[in-house]
Formats: structure tokens, C-alpha cells, sequence
């Protein structure tokens, strides 16, 4: 009676923390959504979610967002719900499109959660929605990649949706067919890389149906047809949800396909960085993501994913794997990992930002890397009485040693933290320069904010402020005194982030700064005393 009574009060356990970190991650949002800085793209998101809300009130006549910039490429789906949002809530526009990030973020760790369950059931669970928590790029991205954590929550729910779909084929439910349908389009109601899910479904079919023909000798031809009649309804919403949500699409019969083209190949002027080294985007080199994929994974899901071999072979001979849900989502889990990596190794498509434009890949490498430590802690703990005994709280302990590192570096660097990189990168200080820091240059409301407590004369003109960053990421910050100048020459202040040494341009006399883990995360400096060519800028390092 003593083994089942340890495993329902284990299994108690596990329900409670996960539980308290559920309440943990609601109360953290409520709390830090009004904490965020203005993003690079969020006020042009913005408008164009008014523009397509106008075409809406106005009877599809006004199509202004079908010409305004490229924003017409991308789906709207929460640029819509945003500016829908605003005029009924007192909430400032900018912590309103923060917390609707985040509410995207919290249905990705749901997610995760909801994946985890049929991987590892509790235990699963908890550690999972940790480590996401611990990935930086997810958490400390939440608030302000409004394009990128929505897409990456909707393309997680589409690939749960799937294993249902490839467990269950002509006998999966109906609520599975609905929310296959609405995650598909939602994800290509933010951009053509939601058609990504559409060919892990389609593969995942297939492999379903090759898999049965082995073992039982099902006729292909009629599963096809079948399952083409059981997906057709969720084909049909995705669509119409899709065109809701970005109705250029839809418009023209060859626009998804422009949409396809242009993104594969998206080039302008502009430069990331990796290892130290400037490239530009359309050049950088094809191991670019699996290198900041290495820098910005958490310690334990690296460990987690280094030991995956090890781990699969001894599940394996533990006898799991046998279970038909487990292999549709393991199946599906490695799919979703394995194909776009293949795409960005066969494609090249322009990537910077490091890991930003394939954040949707994050939870599915938490969800390998967590059932990957969670399986050697129980096959430590079934190998032998010795190893039960000693190996299996030693793997634990590194676990939790790994997280609680992670854990500190979060709290040190917030509400910066998204821009951590690993002890693989080095010491934060030398790494700063080796990777993509700050990108959005949310430390520019805390250098904006310095500059508005700093005292100074009353005068009749306002004092002239020159900026590293587009002009809405700090204006709204500033009041009458200044003015945004874009003739840098002429400007009384200089704010600039370090990304990309852009603070090193302009001279001035330093008076405000934004320092994190020893990092200077951003500058305020004095020009009024200058003159001459120090007036003038330097072109940066890179």
C-alpha cells in the first residue's frame, strides 16, 4: 500500500506547484505589463490595426492598409484585437498592446502545459512551464514581440490540435477539428509562416497512414480520402479566419503567394551580429539561428537536449514510447523542430534578431529538453538501488542549480532580461558585443524617464533631443520641453542604446545610463557644451 500512497502524494505535489506557478505567472503579468518599453515595429503595428478596422467601419471602401508600407504582407490579427480594444479600456495604448502580448504569452505556457500532459503527465508539466519561464526569449519577450509571441502561442496550439488529429484520425473530436481550424488561422492571420502547421499536418497524416499500411495493411487511398473530409472543416475556418484577420490575402488569388515569396527572400539595409562578427541580413551564415538558439536556450534544455539520444534509447527499452498518444505528440514535437530548421539550412532566408522571427520554435525545444531531464532523473532512479540513491538527487541538484543561475540573471536583468544570452556566450559584459543585445531599445524609456528628471533652465525653445531609435519609441515619454531632432548635429541630448555601439556616434558629456550585470544597456548624454566637429557624429564600430 506504501507505493501507491508515495505516488498519489507525489502526484498531489506536482498538481500544487504547478498550480502556485500558474498563480505565480498571472500575478507577474498584472503586476509588470505597464513596465515594458515601446518596441521598434509597435506604433506602425498599430496603425495599420486602426487602418484595417477602418476598412471594416467603413464597408470595405477606406483600403489605406492595403498601401501602407509593407505591413500588408503581415495578417493582423492582433494588431485588430488591439486597436479594437483601445477606445474601451482607460488603459494607455502602449501597456494595453503589452498586456494583450502577454495574455498570448500566458496561452503559450498553457500550452506548453497541455503538450506536457501527454508527454510526462504532472511532473511534466510544472518543469516544462519553468523552463519557458527560464527561456528569455519567451518570458522576457512576452510583453513586447507582439508579432512574434502571438504567432509562436497560436503555432503551438496548432501542432497540440495535430497530435490529436494523428493519434485519433477519423475518430478525433470535434473540439480538436475547432481548434486545429482557429490556431491555423490565427497564425496565418499574423503571417504566411503559420503554413508551416498546414505541412506539419499534412506530413504527420501521411506518416499516420504509411505507419498503419506497415502494420495492418489500411488501404491508403480511402484514408486519404477520408481524412481529407474530416480536415476539410478546419481547412474552411482556418481560411475564413485568416481572411478576417488579414483580408489582403484573400483579396487577389495570388497574394498568400507574394506574401510566401517576400518573406522567404526579405532583404533591406540593415546588419545582425554573431560570434562578433557584422553581417548583413541576407548574408549571414546558414548556422545563424542554431547559433543563438545555443546562446539564448536555458543551461538545462541545452543539457536537456544533449543527453536526448542517451535519454531515447533507454525510454526505449523502459517501454515507453508505446503509448499512441505519446507517439503522436513526440512525432509531432520533433516535426515541428526538425522542419524549419531544414527550411533555414536549405532556404536562407534574412534573419536577424537573433532567434525573434522563430520564437515559435522555443516551447517545442523546452518541451524536448524538459521530458529529456525528467527521463534521465527516472531512469537514474531505475537503474540500480545505488544510482536511485546517489546519481538521481546529484541530476536533480544540477537541475536545479542550472535553473536557480537562470533564475538570478532574470531578476538581475529585468525588465531586460530578453536580452540574456547563456554561459555559453561568455561573461555578459564581452557577450554583449558578440550577440544581439537590446534590439527593441527598451532601455530608452528608462534613459528617457533620467532625462525628464534632469534639471534644467526654463527657456522659451524646446531643448532638442537626438535619438538611436525611431521617433514613437520615446516620444511618448518626453514632455513639451523637448523635441525629437533627426539632425543629430543640432541635438542638445543624445539617447541611444549600445546595440550595435550606435551610442558611441554622438559625443556628449554622459549624465544618465541603464546598466545591467555590469552591461551598459543604454546612454543619456549632454551636448550643450560642444562645439565645432565634436558636434558632428562617427560612423559606429560596425
Amino acid at each position: 500500500m506504501s507505493i501507491p500512497l508515495i505516488q498519489k502524494c507525489s502526484a498531489s505535489l506536482d498538481t500544487w506547484i504547478a498550480r502556485t506557478f500558474w498563480a505565480f505567472l498571472l500575478v507577474w503579468v498584472a503586476v509588470t505589463f505597464d513596465q515594458h518599453g515601446i518596441s521598434n515595429d509597435e506604433y506602425v503595428q498599430h496603425t495599420y490595426g486602426q487602418l484595417l478596422l477602418d476598412w471594416y467601419r467603413t464597408g470595405f471602401k477606406d483600403d489605406d492598409a492595403f498601401h501602407y508600407r509593407n505591413l500588408y504582407l503581415y495578417g493582423g490579427l492582433f494588431d485588430l484585437v488591439a486597436a479594437w480594444w483601445q477606445p474601451h479600456t482607460l488603459l494607455w495604448v502602449w501597456d494595453l498592446r503589452h498586456l494583450l502580448s502577454a495574455l498570448f504569452g500566458l496561452l503559450g505556457f498553457y500550452g506548453v502545459a497541455k503538450y506536457a500532459s501527454l508527454l510526462g503527465g504532472d511532473r511534466l508539466v510544472w518543469l516544462a512551464m519553468l523552463a519557458l519561464f527560464l527561456t528569455v526569449s519567451w518570458s522576457g519577450a512576452m510583453f513586447t514581440h507582439t508579432k512574434d509571441i502571438p504567432f509562436a502561442a497560436c503555432m503551438l496550439w496548432a501542432l497540440y490540435a495535430t497530435v490529436w488529429v494523428v493519434r485519433d484520425m477519423e475518430q478525433v473530436r470535434t473540439k480538436y477539428i475547432v481548434l486545429l481550424g482557429l490556431a491555423v488561422g490565427g497564425a496565418l492571420g499574423l503571417r504566411v509562416g503559420g503554413a508551416f502547421a498546414v505541412i506539419y499536418l499534412l506530413l504527420l497524416v501521411l506518416w499516420r497512414i504509411a505507419r498503419d499500411y506497415q502494420t495492418q495493411g489500411s488501404p491508403v487511398w480511402i484514408r486519404l480520402w477520408r481524412m481529407t473530409l474530416v480536415l476539410l472543416p478546419a481547412g474552411i475556418m482556418a481560411f475564413v479566419f485568416m481572411a478576417v484577420c488579414w483580408p489582403w490575402s484573400v483579396i487577389e488569388a495570388d497574394n498568400l503567394l507574394e506574401a510566401a515569396q517576400s518573406f522567404s527572400h526579405f532583404d533591406f539595409s540593415m546588419q545582425t551580429i554573431a560570434h562578433g562578427v557584422v553581417y548583413n541580413i541576407s548574408e549571414v551564415p546558414r548556422t545563424y539561428l542554431f547559433d543563438y538558439l545555443l546562446v539564448k536556450l536555458p543551461e538545462l534544455m541545452l543539457l536537456g537536449l544533449l543527453i536526448l539520444p542517451i535519454v531515447w534509447v533507454y525510454s526505449a527499452q523502459l517501454g515507453r514510447g508505446q503509448d499512441a498518444t505519446f507517439r503522436a505528440a513526440i512525432a509531432s514535437l520533433f516535426m515541428g523542430i526538425v522542419f524549419p530548421l531544414l527550411f533555414v539550412i536549405e532556404d536562407r532566408p534574412a534573419l536577424y534578431n537573433g532567434v525573434r522571427h522563430f520564437t515559435f520554435l522555443l516551447p517545442l525545444l523546452v518541451l524536448l529538453g524538459s521530458w529529456s531531464v525528467l527521463c534521465m532523473w527516472h531512469t537514474l532512479r531505475q537503474w540500480s538501488a545505488l544510482s536511485a540513491r546517489w546519481f538521481a538527487p546529484l541530476w536533480a541538484g544540477l537541475a536545479l542549480g542550472l535553473a536557480s543561475v537562470n533564475l538570478v540573471d532574470i531578476v538581475q536583468l529585468y525588465p531586460y532580461d530578453y536580452v540574456r544570452v547563456n554561459r555559453l556566450a561568455g561573461d555578459p559584459q564581452s557577450a554583449q558585443y558578440r550577440w544581439e543585445g537590446d534590439y527593441w531599445s527598451s532601455a530608452l524609456r528608462d534613459v528617457s524617464t533620467q532625462l525628464m528628471d534632469y534639471p534644467l533652465p526654463r527657456r522659451d525653445t524646446p531643448y532638442l533631443v537626438g535619438a538611436c531609435v525611431d521617433t514613437p519609441q520615446i516620444e511618448p515619454y518626453l514632455d513639451s520641453r523637448f523635441q525629437i531632432t533627426r539632425k543629430w548635429e543640432e541635438a542638445d541630448f543624445y539617447l541611444s542604446t549600445t546595440h550595435m555601439h550606435c551610442h558611441e556616434v554622438m559625443k556628449g558629456r554622459m549624465i544618465g545610463q541603464v546598466r545591467r550585470q555590469g552591461m551598459l544597456l543604454a546612454v543619456l548624454k549632454d551636448r550643450r557644451g560642444l562645439t565645432g566637429a565634436d558636434r558632428f557624429g562617427t560612423p559606429a564600430k560596425n
